[in-house]
């Protein structure tokens, strides 16, 4: 499964950017897909998830921050995220999982937010 993330980019805190991941598989057919990025210590941390039922998940300071969305009729997975903090710089993966449980991941987009 090909997962290709774009939408990073280098903005000022306070500002916005979306994220958008295109999956080469239907997206309506995944059981679960979330946003996660790279910590210093290369560990992957969810940001936002969406599973197949609907239920959305954000952790930590993406409450409120950031909108996780899918268009199953492109097969695309986005994250809005608006009041970008510098600590919100990261390499930050799309991850999909579809419905055999197979676990996929995008190559990683560079969001850097200037202070």
């Amino acid at each position: 499964v090909q997962l290709q993330a774009s939408g990073g980019g280098l903005v000022q805190a306070g500002g916005s950017l979306r994220l958008s991941c295109a999956a080469a598989v239907r997206t309506s057919s995944s059981m679960f897909m979330g946003w996660y990025r790279q910590t210093p210590d290369n560990y992957y941390d969810l940001v936002a998830s969406v599973t197949s039922t609907g239920d959305l998940d954000y952790r930590g300071s993406a409450k409120g921050r950031f909108t996780i969305s899918t268009d199953n009729d492109k097969n695309m997975l986005y994250l809005q995220m608006n009041s970008l903090k510098p600590e919100d710089s990261a390499v930050y993966y799309c991850s999909l999982v579809d419905r055999g449980g197979s676990r996929y991941w995008g190559q990683g987009t560079l969001v850097t937010v200037s202070s």
